[in-house]
């Protein structure tokens, strides 16, 4: 076999129609071996092949005659001193962290081990067993794609609507996508699928982690696996398990086929990324790619003492963002999955983690900066979870310009009221206005607040309002693990039930959750699943259930499908009314010569509220009326935006109330559109009602009326 010096850039395995070019980084190895392997499931390699060229710690070498489909890995030499952070051995194949495409998974065994599982000295002794026969091979890939005209959507923040949902659970038990297709990227481009989200009216789908991940060993060992995903191994390479063609690379075209698809279709795809740890674990966890090739760049270790791991994410170990090598390969995985894949955004999993310069999170990091500047990434959308385990860890508010936020304090607030617990109202004003209190001082607008009442980490919507206690004894933890984040809903019985009374009142709750959703300023984000009552039994972290617990079931009844009807309703007033979307925060004054204030708050009695009534610790209901005419706000045309009056009713108390509406003028009407009381639209609109007149308003419930001025 003809070995040429080849080049050091671009890392990875890069195909250019005559051969192949291979390029690992490494800082402090003393040799590194490529290995090539027939198939997936070799166990041992057809060539060992020492790749003699080093340029700027970078090993490379060219051979000619390879083609795509060619399965490899990578063994590395150097020292094992783990009290120094040096954790080489050769004995283990590595995985490629550049692998486009990875096939096969790990298999678990003693030998997946850079250490003598059961040693007195533990990670400090040494394993000389290969593991070939037991870790997955990286494939080479051809790149070549006929994308066509494709073209990101581009949606607007402020219309942008984000669906959150899990590649295979959205799919895995629908009637109407075939069965070999069922679970897998190819599924979302099935016309049912595609019907579902611009039915629903959605614009982007948020895919729970697709990078190829890691089923962890505590949970094989129990027959469970990670479901979510979020114990990454691979961040160029889309996970094999969710493909319906998993030979020598296919899936990679059948994750773009169903980008492109999703594109036809106007819909956006954003990707839920981890890259602020790995499946590695720690000082104690497997060898399987970064700890063999350079543990001490790739991880930040304990000062001091560099065999432990800084652990700021609850995993067992923290990328090192510090180290430029680690920077570039998040960087280039970046770039890869917007400029080869397609999409058009990320939500960053515990993004904290990764401005963490030293141990303090630092906004102005070097991560950050090179985001800001890059040309391709900054125009895209960029999502963080701005928190992580670590002290000081919880940012939410404090990501820079260019960014949006995962916002729990919203996801609190609004839980809280619908709760019917006192003293929201203040809170809840910012909530629902767009958390101008977390984001106006530093520059950025509402859509840098993601709203969410629910997600994949905890219950769904429907659980919510049925279970006062989680329910996830089938984790095989006793029921330890989760969050108690939902005390007393005073929903009635726990759990599944047939009182009619006890059912209305939770779906008038899901309905609560859902308009406040749609009706506050910011990004709404829906957890798939919500909008037809989708239950998890009371699980409320459902991480390694890959069953009938976690999939959707779409065998819908009346209450469901009513359900799934106001959710529709709900997203399109949010299109037609441009008051709701907002560009700007709102300045609680006349804008532009308008009869009223862009922002109103109002008493059950018609008045404004005072700040006595802000005060006043159990509030717990209130109106707030947009003026739709007071925008100030000009389209992409540059055409001012203006739009209906609309006023919203908040009645979160046990009882019902009379609400006066409210009158600038005289002469004016309200006119219904929505009331949370009622499941169906016919039940909802009605004739127009006079201001100063009272309005009916249910015990818990939310009604939408518009300003009718003829």
């Amino acid at each position: 076999m003809r070995i040429w010096p080849g080049k050091p850039y671009p890392l990875g395995a890069t195909w250019d129609g005559e051969g192949v070019n291979f390029a690992i980084f490494s800082e402090h190895a003393t040799a590194v071996e490529l290995c090539l392997f027939d198939a997936a499931n070799s166990i041992t390699e057809s060539h060992r092949i020492r790749l003699e060229e080093q340029t700027d710690q970078v090993w490379h070498a060219y051979i000619p005659g390879l083609w795509p489909g060619q399965h490899y890995g990578y063994r590395v030499h150097g020292a094992y001193v783990p009290q120094e952070g040096l954790r080489f051995n050769p004995n283990k194949l590595l995985i490629d962290p550049y692998a486009k495409s990875i096939a096969g998974t790990v298999e678990w065994s003693d030998a997946m081990f850079a250490y003598r599982l059961g040693d007195q000295q533990e990670d400090l002794s040494f394993d000389t067993r290969d593991n070939a026969a037991n870790i997955p091979k990286c494939v080479v890939i051809d790149q070549a794609f006929t994308w066509g005209g494709d073209q990101s959507p581009k949606t607007r923040w402020d219309r942008t609507v984000i669906y959150e949902v899990h590649v295979k659970g959205f799919t895995a038990q629908h009637p109407d996508v075939p069965g070999h297709m069922r679970g897998t990227y190819s599924a979302l481009t099935s016309p049912a699928v595609i019907d579902h989200l611009l039915e629903l009216g959605v614009t982007a789908v948020e895919l729970l982690p697709i990078h190829h991940f890691v089923r962890d060993k505590h949970l094989a060992d129990n027959g469970l696996t990670n479901y979510w995903g979020y114990n990454t191994i691979g961040f160029f390479s889309p996970d094999i398990r969710y493909a319906v063609s998993p030979v020598r690379g296919r899936h990679v075209r059948e994750f773009k086929t169903m980008v492109k698809t999703l594109h036809s279709s106007g819909i956006e795809v954003i990707l839920d990324v981890v890259y602020n740890h790995t499946a590695e674990g720690n000082h104690l966890g497997p060898t399987l790619s970064f700890r063999g090739i350079d543990n001490a760049a790739y991880y930040r270790l304990v000062d001091n003492d560099s065999r432990y791991y800084m652990d700021y994410t609850g995993t067992g170990n923290t990328l090192n963002v510090t180290h430029p090598r680690t920077l570039q390969l998040i960087m280039d995985s970046l770039r890869y999955w917007v400029t080869e894949m397609h999409v058009d955004g990320f939500r960053f999993d515990l993004a904290s983690t990764l401005a963490r310069e030293l141990h303090a999170v630092d906004r102005l990091s070097a991560f950050f900066d090179i985001l800001h500047q890059d040309p391709i990434l900054s125009q895209t959308k960029l999502i963080a979870e701005p928190w992580d385990v670590g002290e000081g860890g919880y940012q939410v508010g404090n990501f820079p310009v260019g960014w949006a936020e995962w916002n729990g304090k919203y996801r609190d607030t609004i839980r809280r009221y619908v709760k019917s617990d006192g003293g929201q109202v203040a809170e809840l004003a910012y909530r629902l206005t767009g958390s101008s209190d977390l984001y106006s001082m530093s520059g950025r607008r509402p859509f840098a607040s993601i709203n969410f009442v629910t997600a994949h980490d905890g219950f769904t919507l429907n659980d919510l309002v049925s279970y006062n206690e989680k329910h996830n004894e089938a984790n095989g933890e006793n029921n330890r693990d989760g969050t108690d984040d939902n005390a007393s809903w005073n929903c009635g019985v726990e759990g599944p039930t047939t009182d009619p009374a006890v059912l209305e009142l939770r779906e008038r709750q899901k309905r609560n959750f859902l308009a406040l959703l749609f009706l506050s300023q910011g990004v709404p984000m829906l957890c798939g699943g919500d909008e037809i009552g989708r239950t998890q039994q009371g699980n409320n972290n459902a991480y390694c259930q890959d069953n009938e617990i976690s999939w959707f079931n779409w065998t819908l009844d009346r209450a469901q499908l009513d359900l799934l009807d106001f959710v529709k309703r709900l997203i399109a007033l949010r299109k037609q009314q441009p008051v709701l979307r907002r560009r700007r925060f709102f300045q609680g004054r006349h804008i532009r010569g308008s009869e009223v204030k862009d922002l109103s708050w109002f008493k059950p009695d018609g008045k404004e509220m005072t700040d006595e009534d802000w005060n006043a610790g159990y509030a717990r209901s209130l109106g707030l009326r947009l003026a739709g005419d007071a925008i100030a706000e000009r389209d992409e045309k540059g055409r001012p935006i203006s739009g209906a009056t609309l006023l919203i009713l908040l009645n979160s108390n046990h009882a019902p109330l009379a609400f006066t509406l409210p009158a600038h003028k005289r002469g004016i009407r309200w006119q219904p559109l929505l009331n949370t009381a009622v499941a169906l639209e016919s039940e909802t609109t009605g004739t127009l009602l006079k201001g100063g007149e009272p309005y009916a308003m249910e015990a818990r419930s939310i009604a939408v009326l518009q300003l009718n001025e003829k």
